[in-house]
C-alpha cells in the first residue's frame, strides 16, 4: 500500500509552528488568567488589524460568530436572511438558532459562490432583513458587485469567512467589506486554533459592543444582562495565544496553499475532471474542489493510490432530513447538480511537490 496522503495532515501543520506556540500556550499557563484576557485581547486587535476593521470580538466558534453577529445586526425570529444551500448548513444552523427563516439562493456553476443574478431577484421581490454572502472553499466573493445589490435596499451583508481568512480583492481582506464579518478557527481552517474558535469583525462600535455583551449573557456590567439572546461564547487565551503564534505564518500559507492549487488546476487534464479557474490573491485555497461525472469511481481510483478524499459538501441544506419543508420552496438547480459532483483533494501548505505531483498523476491517470 502506497504512503497515504491525507486530506488535510494537522500533524505536519502542529511541527512546523510547535516552537512558536509552545511559547504562547506557556505565556497563558503562567499568566493563571485563562478567560478574557491579556492574550484575547491582543489576537482582537492584531487580527482587526490585519483584517482591515476597526473591530475584532473573539467567539466560541464560527457558528456562534455568524448568530451573534446576525443577532447583532437586529435579525430575530421571523426575520428572513438570504444564503446560500451549498455550505454544509452552518449559516442554516444559525438561523435556525435564531428563529430566522433561510432564503435560499442559487450558486454559480464555475465559482460555486452566491448567484448575483439570483440574489438581485430575491432582493428585488423584497422582503429580505440580510444577506450571508459565504466566501466558500477560500475565494472571496466580488463584494463591490454584491453590495451595488443590496446598498439601495439598505439589506446589511454579514460576510461569512469560515474559509477565507487573508483573501484579498481590490485591496481589502475578506472580513473588511460587509457589515459584520464571521470567522472560525476551527482546527483545519487556514488561522486554525487548536481546538473550537471563532471571531466577529466589524467597522461598526455598536455592532462590535452588542457582540461582546451577547458573548457574555448580555452583560453590560457583570451579572447585569441588558441585552437578550446572550449566551457562553468566549474565545479562551490558550486559543487566542495560539492564533497569535500563527497569524505570523497565515499570508505564506496562503501562498503556498495557491501554488499547489495552480498546480492542480493547470496540471490536471483528464476529460471528466473540471477543475477551479487560476485565482490570483482572492483566493486562498482552504479547500481544492473539483467536479466530476463519476465521484465515486474517481474516490475509490484515489483511495486505491492512497490518496483521501472528501466531499465538501454532499447534501445542500435543503435537502438536508430535518429541513424538509424548504425542499419544495427552494429550486436551486446548480446547486443541487454540484453536490453531486464535487469532489475534494487534498491542499494544505505542507503538502510536498512530490506529493502534489502524485495526486495529479493519479487524477490523469483515472
Amino acid at each position: 500500500m502506497p504512503e497515504q496522503i491525507l486530506i488535510n495532515d494537522l500533524g505536519r501543520h502542529a511541527s512546523m509552528t510547535e516552537t512558536a506556540v509552545r511559547a504562547g500556550v506557556e505565556r497563558v499557563l503562567r499568566s493563571g488568567w485563562y478567560i478574557l484576557g491579556e492574550d484575547g485581547a491582543a489576537f482582537e486587535r492584531e487580527f482587526a488589524a490585519y483584517c482591515g476593521a476597526d473591530h475584532c470580538v473573539g467567539v466560541a466558534n464560527g457558528t456562534d460568530a455568524i448568530e451573534l453577529a446576525l443577532r447583532a445586526l437586529g435579525i430575530r425570529p421571523g426575520s428572513r436572511v438570504a444564503s446560500v444551500a451549498n455550505a454544509g448548513a452552518y449559516t442554516t444552523t444559525a438561523l435556525l438558532a435564531l428563529g430566522a427563516e433561510p432564503v435560499f439562493v442559487d450558486v454559480d456553476r464555475d465559482s460555486r459562490l452566491m448567484d448575483l443574478a439570483h440574489l438581485r431577484q430575491v432582493i428585488t421581490q423584497g422582503g429580505v432583513d440580510a444577506v450571508v454572502v459565504t466566501h466558500l472553499f477560500g475565494l472571496l466573493h466580488d463584494m463591490q458587485a454584491v453590495l451595488e445589490i443590496t446598498g439601495p435596499s439598505g439589506v446589511p451583508v454579514l460576510e461569512d469567512c469560515a474559509q477565507a481568512h487573508g483573501a484579498r480583492r481590490d485591496g481589502r481582506r475578506a472580513g473588511g467589506f460587509g457589515a459584520a464579518a464571521a470567522f472560525s478557527f476551527y482546527p483545519t481552517k487556514n488561522l486554525g486554533a487548536l481546538g473550537d474558535g471563532g471571531a466577529v469583525v466589524t467597522g461598526s462600535a455598536e455592532v462590535a459592543e452588542r457582540v461582546r455583551r451577547l458573548r457574555q449573557y448580555g452583560w453590560e456590567t457583570k451579572y447585569r444582562a441588558t441585552v437578550r439572546g446572550g449566551r457562553n461564547s468566549r474565545l479562551d487565551e490558550l486559543q487566542a495565544a495560539v492564533l497569535r503564534a500563527k497569524l505570523a505564518f497565515l499570508d505564506e500559507w496562503n501562498e503556498r496553499r495557491r501554488r499547489i492549487a495552480t498546480r492542480y488546476s493547470t496540471e490536471i487534464k483528464h476529460p471528466r475532471v473540471g477543475c477551479p479557474a487560476v485565482h490570483g490573491e482572492e483566493f486562498v485555497a482552504h479547500l481544492y474542489v473539483v467536479t466530476t461525472d463519476d465521484r465515486d469511481g474517481l474516490r475509490r481510483h484515489l483511495a486505491d493510490a492512497g490518496i483521501r478524499t472528501d466531499v465538501h459538501y454532499p447534501v445542500p441544506d435543503h435537502r438536508q432530513p430535518c429541513l424538509t419543508e424548504f425542499r419544495e420552496r427552494s429550486r436551486l438547480p446548480v446547486t443541487d447538480e454540484l453536490a453531486s459532483a464535487v469532489l475534494t483533494l487534498p491542499c494544505f501548505p505542507e503538502l510536498s511537490e512530490d506529493e502534489v505531483t502524485r495526486v495529479i498523476s493519479c487524477v490523469n491517470a483515472w
